[in-house]
C-alpha cells in the first residue's frame, strides 16, 4: 500500500470529522485512498520533509511532552535555535506532566547539548538572569532553566525583584515558559509580539485555525496520533463544527476542498469556507 500525499492525509484529518458513510461515500467520489495503516504513518514520521517545514514552538513542545526518545530524536532537528530545548532534550529532562524519570537519550544527542554560559558558571541560574545586559546573554542565561524546579526558582526570584528585560524576553518566549509565569511578566505589546513571533501558542485549537497553510497543518495534525496523541482532540474539537456546517455530506464540496487543498495559503477554516460556497 502506498503512503498517502500530503493533501490526502489533509484531506482525511477533515474527514475524520465525520461520520464512516460520509467518509465512504467521499473517498469514493473523489478517489481518495482510505486512511493510511499504522506502519505507513510511522514511515511518514520519519521523512525529513515533516520536520523541514516551519512548526510553531509549542507544537515542537507538544511532541516533546510524549517523552518518547524516538520522537526527541527527530524532533531534535526542528529545534535547532531553541538552545533551551536542546540542552533539556540533551539532559534527558522530561516534559510530560506525569514523568519524572529521565528520558533515555542517545549519546549523539548528548554530544551536541549547547555550550553551557559562563554567567551561568559564575552566578547560577537566578544570578546569570539577573546579569543579561542583552538579548544573546538573556537567551544564554535561559537556556540553563531546564526542570520544574528550575522555573519555580524563577518564579519565585521575579516575584521578589523583577528579572530585566532581556531575561524577561527570553523566557517568556521559551514555549515551556509557564503560563502563570508569563502571565507574572505582564502583557506589554513588545512581548506579546514576540510571543507570536516565536510561535508559542494558547493551545492546538489556535494552531488548527490560525496557521496556514491549510494544507501543512492538517499535515501535521494527522500526524497527531503518533506526534501528541494528548493534544489533538483539542485541535479536532475546534475543526469538527466548521467540517459540519459547511461540507457536512455534500460529496460536491468534498471534492471542491480536494482541489483546492495543495494550492490554498489561507487557514483550515479559511479553506473550509470557500470550499463549501464554491460548491
Amino acid at each position: 500500500m502506498r503512503d498517502n500525499t500530503r493533501a490526502e492525509q489533509a484531506v482525511g484529518l477533515l474527514l475524520g470529522l465525520t461520520d464512516e458513510e460520509t467518509a465512504a461515500r467521499v473517498r469514493a467520489r473523489t478517489g481518495l485512498p482510505r486512511a493510511e495503516d499504522p506502519a505507513a504513518a510511522r514511515r511518514r514520521m520519519q521523512r525529513p520533509w515533516l520536520w523541514s517545514g516551519e512548526l510553531p514552538a509549542s507544537v515542537k513542545l507538544w511532541i516533546l511532552e510524549q517523552d518518547d526518545p524516538e520522537l526527541n530524536a527527530l524532533v531534535w532537528w526542528a529545534i535547532g535555535t531553541d538552545a533551551g530545548l536542546r540542552r533539556a532534550v540533551a539532559r534527558g529532562v522530561p516534559f510530560g506532566a506525569d514523568r519524572t524519570e529521565p528520558v533515555p537519550v542517545d549519546q549523539a544527542l548528548r554530544e551536541q547539548e549547547p555550550e553551557v554560559p559562563e554567567s551561568y558558571v559564575r552566578h547560577g541560574i537566578v544570578g546569570a538572569l539577573r546579569a543579561a545586559g542583552s538579548m544573546r546573554e538573556g537567551n544564554g542565561a535561559a537556556s540553563m532553566v531546564l526542570t520544574r524546579t528550575d522555573w519555580r526558582t524563577v518564579t519565585d526570584a521575579d516575584g521578589e525583584r523583577p528579572l530585566p528585560g532581556f531575561a524577561r524576553w527570553a523566557l517568556t518566549v521559551r514555549p515551556d515558559c509557564p503560563p502563570a509565569l508569563r502571565a507574572q511578566f505582564g502583557s506589554h505589546p513588545k512581548f506579546t509580539h514576540r510571543i507570536r513571533q516565536a510561535g508559542v501558542l494558547d493551545g492546538p485549537a489556535e494552531y488548527a485555525t490560525a496557521h496556514g497553510p491549510a494544507v501543512r497543518v492538517l499535515d501535521v495534525l494527522a500526524m497527531g496520533h503518533l506526534l501528541f496523541p494528548a493534544r489533538l482532540r483539542e485541535a479536532e474539537d475546534a475543526l469538527r463544527p466548521l467540517v459540519h456546517e459547511h461540507l457536512g455530506d455534500r460529496e460536491e464540496a468534498w471534492a471542491v476542498l480536494t482541489q483546492l487543498m495543495e494550492t490554498f495559503h489561507g487557514t483550515v477554516p479559511e479553506l473550509v469556507v470557500t470550499a463549501g460556497a464554491i460548491a
